[in-house]
């Protein structure tokens, strides 16, 4: 079957598309949420940072700026070191910068800003790095009045950037995992919600071999049900539809019948008027039409189908070898059956008798004193044998055997249809018919019964 036709890949696909879908989103949800709060922790740190700043911060008397203690943290003492701080009085222009600066500053905006409240924004630093900055203005109160000093701590985006990044590779494995984990239940998940499918078809194939009549409706989803329940149903009204053929069938060959025999007197009269060749014609004809009805009416008596049960094949071949005693021909035969009284088949009794029959009244016709009915078993098939001694076939013979209406005696009586009645049951159960030598000397019939139902 190929995947693009398959039910269970499609459904696989479906669900790869959605997990993977839904890994990229995580993915990225997890990376912009971890971006956020590093950046939240480090503006956290940031102000810190100015905190300790504005706590240093002095005006001596002749107002200029001064700082008391600088922040500890040692990237602030090492050139470009990636943290910066930047002191900025307002009012006199005095500036104080950390030596990670070295001879830039801040390029901070010229936006106006309320004492007290902390500022956040992005700026351009040394070396043209983005940073993250934080800034506060605070009054530092001098001897000619409060001064407006705006305080300014500042960090390079690219360690946040290479935060974030190694958060994004370490993710990547475990969505990763995630994801084949997901893949693996829903693949469980398909395979479990696909198993009243797998009955069903199974159900199919038991009526198709002949073990079940109908598919089982217990234990069936309620998604499922009414899919079993109109195969059920289209069952039933296919049973009553052969079953009617089969009616018709049979009501017609039976209509035939009165008018042939009413046309056998006719031929009778032409004959005693001498109305020979006349005669013999419509003979010919009716012994045609008599050849379609009598076939016609065996195909009505078929059942067409493995049977549900097993029918013990020995109990049918005696029935029939006594019968067959009782005739001109089988009374001076040794008719034997060679089965053992285990072997059973799956056809129904009708068609065994119907099939085995018409069969072995071939062989009692040629035989010259011997028939034997014989069947063994293999794992796969039941092979019955029947045969004779009589005079056999020839290839050519044999390959024309079959063919409707070929008659192996032309100066016996008989419509020549014995073997293609038996050919028609062997193919409504899905079995074979084959002719062959007999080792008694004359012709064989081997009949091949398959014990399961060959795949369609």
């Amino acid at each position: 079957m190929k995947p693009a036709r398959s039910l269970r890949f499609r459904l696989f696909a479906y669900a790869a598309i959605v997990v993977a879908a839904a890994l990229l989103v995580t993915g990225f949800s997890l990376s912009a949420l971890f971006a956020r709060h590093l950046e939240r922790r480090v503006g956290q740190e940031l102000d810190t940072h100015l905190n300790q700043l504005t706590g240093g911060l002095r005006l001596d008397a002749a107002s200029a700026l001064s700082l008391g203690r600088e922040p500890v943290d040692p990237r602030f003492q090492s050139v470009f070191g990636g943290l910066y701080w930047q002191v900025r009085d307002t009012a006199t222009g005095a500036e104080l910068r950390s030596r990670s600066l070295w001879d830039t500053t801040l390029d901070i905006p010229g936006d106006v800003l309320e004492p007290g409240q902390t500022h956040a924004h992005d700026a351009e630093g040394p070396q043209g790095a983005r940073l993250l900055v934080h800034e506060i203005i605070v009054l530092l109160a001098g001897p000619d009045g409060d001064h407006p000093v705006r305080v300014s701590v500042a960090i390079d985006r690219t360690e946040l950037s290479a935060l974030s990044t190694g958060f994004a590779r370490d993710l990547a494995p475990v969505l990763a995992l995630l994801g084949s984990v997901l893949l693996v239940g829903f693949l469980l998940q398909i395979g479990e919600g696909l198993k009243p499918v797998t009955r069903v078809l199974a159900g199919v194939s038991a009526i198709r071999g002949g073990t079940r009549s109908r598919l089982p409706t217990d234990g069936v989803p309620r998604e499922v049900a009414p899919l079993v329940e109109e195969i059920n149903a289209l069952l039933d009204a296919q049973d009553q539809a052969i079953g009617r053929a089969r009616d018709r069938a049979a009501n017609l060959a039976h209509g035939l019948k009165t008018p042939l025999s009413a046309l056998a007197s006719d031929i009778d009269r032409l004959r005693a008027r001498g109305d020979t060749e006349i005669a013999d014609d419509i003979a010919e004809l009716a012994q045609r039409m008599g050849r379609h009805m009598d076939r016609e009416l065996a195909r009505a008596r078929l059942r067409h189908g493995r049977s549900h049960d097993r029918t013990p094949l020995r109990p049918v071949v005696d029935g029939i070898l006594r019968a067959l005693k009782r005739t001109p021909d089988g009374e001076r035969l040794d008719l034997a059956c060679d089965i053992g009284t285990g072997i059973t088949v799956p056809v129904d009794p009708d068609d065994l008798n119907e099939l085995i029959g018409n069969l072995a009244e071939n062989a009692v016709r040629f035989a010259s004193s011997r028939v034997v009915i014989s069947a063994e078993g293999t794992p796969a098939a039941i092979v019955i044998r029947i045969g004779d001694d009589g005079p056999g076939l020839d290839p050519d013979g044999i390959a024309s055997a079959l063919q409707p209406g070929m008659r192996l005696d032309q100066s016996g009586p008989g419509a020549g249809l014995g073997l293609a009645i038996a050919g028609d049951v062997a193919d409504s159960f899905g079995g074979e018919l084959h002719l062959g030598a007999s080792p008694l000397g004359g012709l064989e019939a081997r009949i091949v019964i398959p014990l399961a139902q060959p795949p369609g």
